[in-house]
């Protein structure tokens, strides 16, 4: 171990470093902060309130439908589909918690989002 962190001074690999560093910091998240306390705002009680049953539901709904964007055009991305197939049980599981512990936030949850057809 102590040697992999020597290679990363070596100058040929701090170049390669610093290039992906650059590379890195180009790319803007699908789901910036302020995205998120709107979120919670609209569907939680309020934008710092996240860890309601609702702000995860519509939390997860967002991830999951940006998954699905990015596995139509890399089907063969198969540590994404993994990713998406969890967030869709976890957000199964509070849709489930939602429905024994209280049916019209569960209902109104759903018509907001748009889940069932």
């Amino acid at each position: 171990m102590f040697q992999a962190k020597k290679l990363l001074y070596l100058p040929l690999e701090r170049k390669a470093f610093d290039y992906i560093t650059i590379i890195y910091n180009n790319i803007s998240m699908y789901l910036s902060k302020e995205s998120k306390e709107e979120m919670f705002a609209k569907h939680g009680k309020g934008k710092n309130d996240t860890g309601s049953a609702e702000g995860q539901i519509a939390l997860f709904t967002h991830r999951i439908n940006h998954l699905t964007e990015h596995l139509k055009n890399n089907r063969k991305d198969f540590n994404t589909e993994r990713s998406l197939v969890k967030l869709v049980g976890k957000r199964r599981a509070l849709l489930d918690y939602l429905t024994k512990k209280d049916i019209l936030r569960y209902r109104a949850i759903v018509k907001e989002l748009g889940l069932r057809k």
